[in-house]
């Protein structure tokens, strides 16, 4: 029996377990074992005595071959798969162009807007409740839970990705009488990568942070404190071409850019110690990084301290 589905999140050469299993992609554990038990029971042969053996034994193979190693996957430590998940699901957000999607539920899906959590969830609970009762369909089924997967992940780009799922709100809930204060704007994408950049950067983790802001720079190509960050990271890590040309860019964008002004000034500090001349030599327990006390020298205040 050939397994080859060429819908949704399979089109991107990536085994869509959550699909397999006919549940959304922020399924927790519980819901995953509820979930393989259920199946596990339909596809036993144990549990389809009046079946064909022709049958029995398609039965035996989605088990053995799709269903059972996609509840291994998803019960256990799922942290590599999961983190693959909520790549992919970035990767999906910042591409443009039409949804590669053919089914009528996934076109209302991939316009849902507001109501996008509760359609996707019970769109997938209604395939899920057919998915293998049919086991000349089931493949079909898998391939167009894993459309309403990649729309999902695409207009959500990842986010809720290994987060457990919240209740659903009741209609019957009492009202406060209070109004409740205004909860501050959620953060744009592009300030999701440069707040994750500068924890890694207060912790010297210089590639992480690059990383971070290179898949920034993707969503606008002329965010001057995204060039200055990495000009900065560049320096740290002694790449010091690499980081004159991101901070010579943000200078460009904006010519009062704080950080990319106190990169270049140790840049140019650098440069005469190094030319030898009249300047002194600095010592070798110096080395060539800038420094990255928060309390003060030439880079102190950027991670530390009062902001300007």
């Amino acid at each position: 029996m050939s397994f080859k589905i060429e819908r949704g999140l399979f089109r991107f050469e990536f085994t869509d377990h959550h699909a397999i299993l006919g549940i959304p992609v922020d399924a927790s554990k519980s819901e995953v074992r509820k979930r393989y038990l259920k199946i596990a029971r339909r596809l036993h042969p144990d549990s389809n005595r009046s079946a064909s053996e022709v049958d029995k034994e398609q039965a035996n193979q989605l088990l053995s071959k799709l269903v059972n190693p996609a509840y291994e996957q998803l019960s256990q430590d799922k942290g590599e798969y999961l983190l693959s998940l909520k790549h992919l699901g970035k990767r999906l957000a910042t591409e443009g162009g039409k949804l590669p999607v053919s089914g009528q539920t996934a076109k209302r899906l991939a316009q849902a807007g507001a109501s996008l959590d509760n359609l996707y969830k019970s769109s997938v609970k209604n395939l899920a409740s057919q998915q293998y009762e049919s086991l000349a369909q089931a493949l079909d089924t898998i391939g167009e839970i894993s459309e309403f997967n990649l729309i999902y992940l695409r207009l959500k780009g990842g986010e809720k990705i290994g987060q457990p799922s919240l209740p659903q709100e009741t209609t019957n809930q009492k009202q406060p009488t209070e109004s409740k204060p205004t909860s501050p704007p959620a953060a744009s994408p592009l300030e999701k990568y440069l707040r994750r950049a500068e924890g890694y950067l207060a912790k010297n983790n210089f590639a992480s942070a690059v990383l971070e802001l290179r898949e920034a720079l993707k969503l606008d190509p002329n965010s001057g404190s995204c060039h200055s960050l990495l000009g900065y990271a560049y320096l740290k890590q002694n790449q010091a071409a690499m980081a004159r040309v991101h901070i010579n860019k943000a200078l460009q964008l904006n010519p009062r850019e704080e950080r990319a002004l106190k990169c270049k000034k140790f840049i140019e500090n650098m440069a005469q110690k190094n030319s030898g001349g009249k300047s002194k030599v600095a010592p070798k327990s110096e080395g060539t990084q800038p420094p990255d006390k928060s309390g003060g020298g030439l880079f102190g205040g950027i991670f530390g301290g009062k902001k300007k």
